[in-house]
């Protein structure tokens, strides 16, 4: 048996395979140029690799991929199930590229793990409750992260972490990395001081007036460089007409 095999099957033993989510894929020959066809047949182009294993092109089907990819994220793990090989990998996805128009998935990148090693990778934020600096002084919810970065093994991979914004009573608090409960077999990467979620106070009749006041600004300032080009554009027409005549 290859070693590298032996050690990923003794892994799955200790460490358990704990992926719901299942998405299917064949081996690819196209490359290049060449993948537009597959695209057209309603197939995304993907590869895998990891550590110490060797790249593998991929075809996948995209309305598979979609549903799959909807629940799963870049966080949680996936079991890719290759036709002709005997058994699931364990993936992340790693990335995916966007057609630039159709904002349609055109390419996606797996990364195989190992069940018994630590991998570091962003964990999506959940906000939950209800802040009284919102509700009852008509604040603003500001989140300055989305998500933040943990280490743990693949197994314990939490799918997203809550975030309480009921702690944000007054326009005075804020809500820190440290604040988020993290399981305690995961290790939060991100700077515990920064800065998480806050709300920030309505703006007052004075701020309202002098945003109104530079919109009106920035607009005349607008319309008056268009009167200038339109002006430089007749003078030149009228110069050019002179020369013909």
């Amino acid at each position: 048996m290859n070693k590298d095999l032996a050690l990923d099957t003794d892994a799955e033993e200790m460490f358990g395979r704990m992926s719901d989510h299942k998405l299917n894929a064949t081996k690819r020959e196209t490359t290049g140029k060449k993948v537009k066809e597959i695209r057209k047949e309603g197939l995304i182009p993907a590869v895998i690799y990891g550590k110490g294993k060797e790249n593998i092109n991929l075809s996948l089907n995209k309305i598979e991929f979609n549903k799959v990819f909807l629940k799963a994220g870049e966080s949680s793990l996936i079991d890719l199930k290759i036709e002709g090989d005997s058994k699931p990998h364990n993936v992340l996805v790693y990335e995916v590229q966007y057609h630039p128009t159709s904002d349609e998935p055109i390419h996606v990148d797996f990364y195989e793990v190992r069940m018994d090693e630590e991998v570091e990778t962003e964990i999506p934020l959940n906000f939950i409750g209800e802040s009284l600096a919102v509700k009852d002084l008509e604040g603003t919810l500001i989140t300055n992260k989305t998500e933040v970065t943990v280490k743990c093994l693949p197994a314990n991979l939490p799918q997203q972490l809550d975030v309480d914004i009921s702690k944000l009573a007054t326009f005075e608090d804020s809500i820190t990395a440290a604040d988020i409960k993290i399981p305690a077999d995961v290790e939060l990467i991100t700077d515990l001081e920064e800065t998480i979620a806050l709300v920030n106070p309505p703006r007052s009749e004075e701020e309202l007036k002098e945003l109104e006041s530079e919109v009106v600004e920035n607009v005349e300032a607008v319309e008056a460089t268009e009167e200038k080009k339109e002006g430089g554009e007749t003078e030149k027409e009228s110069g050019e007409e002179d020369k013909k005549d």
